[in-house]
């Protein structure tokens, strides 16, 4: 076979250690690829089963520093969340996993890169998307969607079958009854017992968080700090505890937001390839972000701004959702997005209790907000009588339009 190289992206879960023997099998030469972005996982033992399975070597690349710094920080700058609730956090780290296993492939010279992701869900889309805008000469092996592999393997039954044959090692605890991937932004649950969407989450889903009812009965006190819409420091107003560098920054937020039970979300979205699938999320250090985020652009945006931004967050999300990291409306809205944080600065102030992170204060240098201006007791700059001519001015249209409703003998909200 020429330039029989594949760089094989691999958990060494079931499903990727298969997919490496397979692959031995056809005649491939197997590199694995483990991209560490912040998962509970054995590196370690992961490496090793690798190559006791096959693989002519293994890389093991810490990723998390540039996961914080070039996808989770400018992501949050944009305020993303896709259908009004999901924070996208397996979604940002699906670009970075994919940029680094091409510059592997480019590295060991391989014609093919390999994944296991399903044919039903969006990571495929993700990974491949990613793949050819990073390398359009690129040969992706996709065995979830090769008919000889799907007739080969039409359940875990067949995988547990094949990997007793092939003396491939299986985990010997049971495994949960549902889906898990795990980063240093998220959580996600999904399949198993979680496809009924009626079927509640027990607690026993739950990794990251506290339950909210077991969450401390006092709430904690923490103060966030903004340069350019990017937090550069958390402080725990509690302890005197404070981080300003990004990696440990947000491993602190995860902290504060896993001790509070803050983070957790249930709901049904819509895959990108047309499936509605129900997924159980925990987000401790993003909801916390997000929320701060959101509040010092209340005082330190511009309206307007804020308002062409907000047409643009809902595209953005949607964007990152659906795998179109790599292209260029993404490069347009990035730098949109950046320029409307050239002067977020500032200090947010929070209470984090049970389940929920609070606003409670916020100040900034670049503040728009003027004290005296908006006063009730004091006139401050602004005169009142002017206000008259201006809700004068936006009436006429309004008073334009009674005319011809009452020429019709028609009012405001009939037949609705």
């Amino acid at each position: 076979m020429e330039n029989n190289k594949v760089i094989l992206a691999y958990s060494g879960g079931l499903d990727t250690s298969i997919i490496l023997h397979w692959l031995l099998s056809k005649g491939y030469d197997v590199i694995a690829y483990i991209a560490d972005v912040g998962q509970d996982d054995d590196f370690e033992a992961a490496k090793k089963k690798a190559l006791k399975i096959g693989a002519s070597k293994v890389y093991v690349e810490d990723l998390k520093e540039e996961f914080v710094t070039d996808y989770i920080f400018p992501v949050f700058k944009a305020n993303a969340i896709y259908e009004g609730s999901y924070l996208l956090g397996t979604s940002i780290a699906r670009p970075l996993i994919a940029k680094r296993h091409i510059e592997i492939a480019a590295k060991e010279n391989a014609a093919y890169v390999a994944h296991g992701a399903t044919g039903k869900g969006n990571d495929q889309v993700r990974f491949e998307l990613s793949y050819y805008a990073l390398n359009p000469e690129i040969k992706i092996i996709s065995p979830w969607k090769m008919r000889e592999y799907l007739d080969q393997f039409k359940g875990r039954s067949d995988m547990i079958a094949y990997a007793e044959k092939h003396g491939i090692e299986i985990s010997s605890t049971p495994k949960k009854p549902y889906s898990e991937d795990d980063n240093l932004l998220h959580i996600s649950h999904e399949a198993g017992i979680l496809e009924d969407p009626a079927t509640e989450a027990t607690e026993d889903v739950y990794s990251k968080t506290v339950s909210p009812e077991e969450a401390p009965d006092k709430a904690t006190r923490i103060a966030i700090t903004f340069k350019d819409g990017i937090p550069i420091e958390v402080k725990d107003l509690e302890s005197g505890r404070s981080e300003s560098s990004p990696l440990p920054l947000f491993m602190f937020l995860n902290e504060l937001g896993s001790a509070n039970g803050i983070g957790r979300l249930d709901m049904v979205e819509n895959r990108f390839v047309g499936i509605k699938s129900r997924g159980v999320y925990e987000t401790p250090g993003g909801t916390i972000l997000h929320i701060a985020h959101k509040d010092i652009e209340g005082i330190a945006m511009d309206r307007e701004v804020m308002r062409l931004r907000n047409m643009l967050t809902e595209k953005f999300s949607e964007i990152v959702y659906n795998g179109f990291w790599f292209s260029p409306e993404m490069d347009f809205l990035m730098a949109s997005i950046n320029v409307s944080q050239d002067m977020i600065d500032g200090t947010v102030y929070m209470k984090l209790y049970k389940g929920n992170a609070y606003v409670i204060g916020r100040e900034s240098d670049t503040s728009l907000y003027d004290q005296d201006l908006s006063s009730m007791d004091i006139e401050g700059g602004f005169n009142q009588e002017d206000s008259r001519g201006f809700i004068k001015i936006n009436a006429i249209r309004l008073m334009a339009h009674n005319k011809i409703m009452k020429k019709k003998n028609r009012y405001f909200h009939q037949n609705w």
